[in-house]
């Protein structure tokens, strides 16, 4: 029988990128998103994962189909950009419902499943950004740290079983994610300092990885027979540097590496 994955946000970019190697493996693939790729290769459920009623429905099709999930991959997110005193909280609970509240809400649908064959991995989809904050990308870096420490969370709460969990962190992936990012309002004081730091935001996002080369990377980390570390960074050699360095060097020499490196 071939391995069950579910990734949610398979409509663009990574998600469907990673559908799509997946289900030309061989593998059993269930995309869940709001609109579905016309080149997705995969089975697509609508699915507003901000809503719990319609995860409802999405898993109750899964299971029609097959008892069994072994992999879930918690995709689905967006950006958010702007300086921390514009933000309103009406952007905060948007942002931190996608990225935060909705892996949690699919976790919780899943694990009932998983735990009737005691087997399964969840893996969660970060970002290097949570480990630091980044200029003008504050809620965004706060929203992927939350993840991450949900993450590690979960894994004490599994630590029993055999169902295992763990964040990738993400550097620069070359997609569509500027056209979707939340965006505050800018206030003049900021306004100079913002287009410095987006232009340079969006060309690292342009020149980024490849989300195809992401695809293989988890599919070695789940089939492997160690158990899964709670983070992985994947990203370019500098992005991955950064979290290393962040761990070394005191907090104010490496805001001054940041600012520099972001035209501040």
């Amino acid at each position: 029988m071939p391995r069950t994955i579910v990734i949610t946000g398979t409509s663009s970019g990574v998600g469907l990128a990673l559908g799509n190697y997946f289900q030309e493996k061989g593998y059993r693939v269930f995309g869940l998103s709001r609109s579905v790729s016309d080149s997705a290769k995969f089975k697509t459920i609508p699915t507003d994962i901000t809503k719990k009623e319609e995860i409802e429905t999405a898993f109750a099709t899964i299971i029609k189909e097959t008892d069994t999930i072994d992999w879930i991959i918690n995709n689905a997110g967006k950006g958010m950009v702007g300086p921390v005193e514009n933000a309103t909280i009406e952007e905060i609970i948007e942002l931190f419902s996608l990225n935060l509240g909705a892996p949690a809400v699919i976790i919780s649908h899943v694990l009932p499943i998983m735990r009737k064959t005691n087997q399964g991995k969840i893996i969660n989809i970060s970002s290097i950004g949570s480990v630091m904050g980044l200029p003008f990308r504050g809620f965004y870096s706060a929203s992927k740290s939350s993840l991450d420490m949900v993450t590690e969370s979960l894994r004490y709460e599994l630590k029993n079983t055999h169902i295992e969990a763990c964040t990738i962190n993400l550097g620069d992936i070359k997609t569509n994610i500027a056209d979707h990012r939340i965006r505050s309002e800018i206030s003049d004081f900021y306004k100079s300092d913002f287009e410095e730091v987006y232009d340079r935001m969006n060309v690292d996002v342009n020149t980024g990885l490849d989300p195809y080369t992401l695809a293989p990377y988890i599919e070695k980390l789940c089939l492997q027979k160690k158990r899964l570390k709670p983070h992985y960074y994947f990203g370019t050699s500098t992005q991955k540097l950064s979290v290393w360095v962040k761990s070394l060097i005191p907090q104010k020499w490496f805001e001054k590496i940041i600012a520099k490196y972001s035209g501040l």
